[in-house]
């Protein structure tokens, strides 16, 4: 991409683009990415919608290419796990930015506290889902099977 010292394009900078892809201007000017800032206390989804919305705050639940469908998401013990922890990520990316927000870091608490008990019943109840789950009763049965992708998705 080169722009003469007039800023107009040279030959080299004129290429056409295959059918059905656009094409960035060569010389076109630089961006400034807007970020959005989130003020304290902002409002939240419960983590199943979190999940869902691929988001905890509706703030920010904007439209996503692959966004999942709500009605992919089963109400499995697996499922449940996988919105624990995806609401202790979000919490903890927005505690990264908002350190002093005491209800956020209490929310984060309690949801580390139920993704621990909930993990503990899956594992009981249907396996190991980590090499670490699978070393907790003195012995080492990751290799024993089922693996965690080939529990079935109905297990509610």
């Amino acid at each position: 991409m080169f722009c003469n010292s007039n800023g107009n394009q040279t030959e080299e900078t004129q290429r056409t683009c295959p059918a059905g892809q656009g094409s960035l201007p060569p010389c076109g000017p630089f961006a400034v990415p807007f970020v959005v800032r989130q003020g304290p206390n902002p409002e939240r989804y419960d983590r199943t919608k979190a999940l869902e919305a691929g988001t905890l705050f509706p703030d920010l639940d904007l439209p996503f290419h692959l966004k999942v469908n709500p009605s992919q998401l089963a109400d499995s013990h697996l499922n449940q796990l996988r919105a624990l922890d995806f609401v202790i990520l979000e919490l903890g990316l927005y505690l990264d930015t908002h350190p002093y927000d005491a209800e956020a870091f209490a929310l984060f608490q309690n949801y580390v506290e139920l993704e621990k008990t909930a993990r503990a019943a899956y594992v009981e109840q249907h396996g190991p889902l980590t090499m670490t789950d699978a070393a907790l009763n003195g012995s080492y049965t990751w290799g024993d099977g089922p693996w965690p992708w080939q529990y079935p998705e109905e297990e509610g």
